[in-house]
């Protein structure tokens, strides 16, 4: 009898442990396709929050046959940039209250603006993509790419 209830204070601690420790957030590292097919993203660590950065695009060369650059960004210093190596997702980071939600904001190339984002990983090769400009938002959903060799130099 005495070994029953020591297995079960054991037990007992062991469920109180798991339960005071503090949720795991979401691993949303890696490489990522944009919900349009145009473009890969990779996620990665950039200081204590998770940053985006284009790797990849579809169709990486404009009209002219030189790469495609970030045209429209309200700095006309980087507009001449190529649009492959720039970051589009900054400062995600998780919350106390949601350890599942990474936070922060989404550069729109396709604009030059900026909005407020979050980003949710619904499987292991699916991440919830929500822009928000004032009340209005928009979801999308980016899948996992395997690393190549060309995403792998970015």
């Amino acid at each position: 009898m005495t070994r029953f209830i020591a297995f079960a204070a054991v037990g007992v601690l062991a469920v109180g442990l798991a339960i005071a420790r503090p949720a795991q957030a979401a691993d949303i590292s890696g490489v990522w396709l944009v919900a349009g097919g145009d473009a890969h993203i990779r996620m990665a660590k950039c200081g204590a929050d998770m940053c985006g950065t284009i790797v990849w695009l579809k169709d990486p060369l404009d009209k002219t046959g030189k790469p495609v650059t970030d045209e429209k960004n309200p700095d006309a210093s980087k507009r001449s940039r190529p649009l492959i190596g720039v970051q589009i997702a900054s400062g995600f980071h998780t919350t106390p209250d949601d350890r599942e939600k990474f936070v922060g904001e989404f550069y729109n190339a396709e604009d030059g603006k900026t909005y407020r984002g979050a980003i949710t990983q619904t499987s292991a090769n699916e991440l919830k993509i929500e822009g928000c400009v004032l009340i209005f938002c928009q979801t999308k959903t980016w899948t996992r790419v395997k690393d190549t060799a060309e995403t792998k130099a970015r």
